[in-house]
């Protein structure tokens, strides 16, 4: 069994062996919510410039309640949408491989260096992405890569509302709320 730092570079390299070692491994959901946080402090040092510290703090929280809504909405359309014929997977496999998959994540942390750091960002959520579609793949038991790229956009079309919701109900409690009391 591979160390937790060999996971996140096997998870990075893109290795269907990797992600099917953690799709297997119960135990690797503690080490799945630590590369979410790993990556979302990461990006959210990235942006201090932006969000600031609270940025951070917020960023953090809100990925991993993200994680969870992704692997849900993963699970419900990719098990009871569009299963293959060999799909077999519940909740804890899809957060275990989709955890891992925010491995490239750790590089916006280059998010502060002044136009390249946009470029670094920009590249590591398409190779977050790809990992997403192999992680889904590998999950879901898939064969066809093309159906874990549906379930992945479809997921994503539905996580962004989701979030925009969201924070649209975190701004009217806390931003309404502070005005409403001044």
């Amino acid at each position: 069994m591979a160390s937790f730092t060999e996971r996140m570079i096997g998870a990075a390299k893109l290795d269907v062996h990797t992600y099917e070692e953690v799709e297997a491994d119960p135990n690797a959901i503690g080490q799945a919510m630590i590369v979410v946080v790993i990556s979302s402090v990461a990006a959210g040092i990235g942006s201090l410039a932006q969000a600031g510290v609270a940025g951070l703090v917020v960023g953090s929280v809100v990925a991993l309640i993200g994680w969870f809504i992704w692997a849900f909405l993963t699970f419900i359309i990719g098990t009871k949408v569009f299963p293959e014929p060999e799909t077999k997977s519940n909740m804890g496999e899809l957060l275990r491989t989709i955890g891992f998959a925010a491995t490239p994540g750790v590089l916006k942390v280059f998010g502060v260096v002044p136009m390249l750091g946009t470029l670094i960002s920009f590249a590591a959520s398409i190779w977050m992405l790809v990992a997403m579609v192999i992680a889904v793949r590998q999950a879901l038991d898939y064969k066809s890569t093309g159906r874990a790229i549906g379930v992945c956009l479809i997921g994503w079309v539905i996580y962004i509302i989701a979030v925009v919701f969201l924070l649209g109900m975190l701004l009217v409690m806390f931003g309404l709320g502070a005005a409403a009391m001044r």
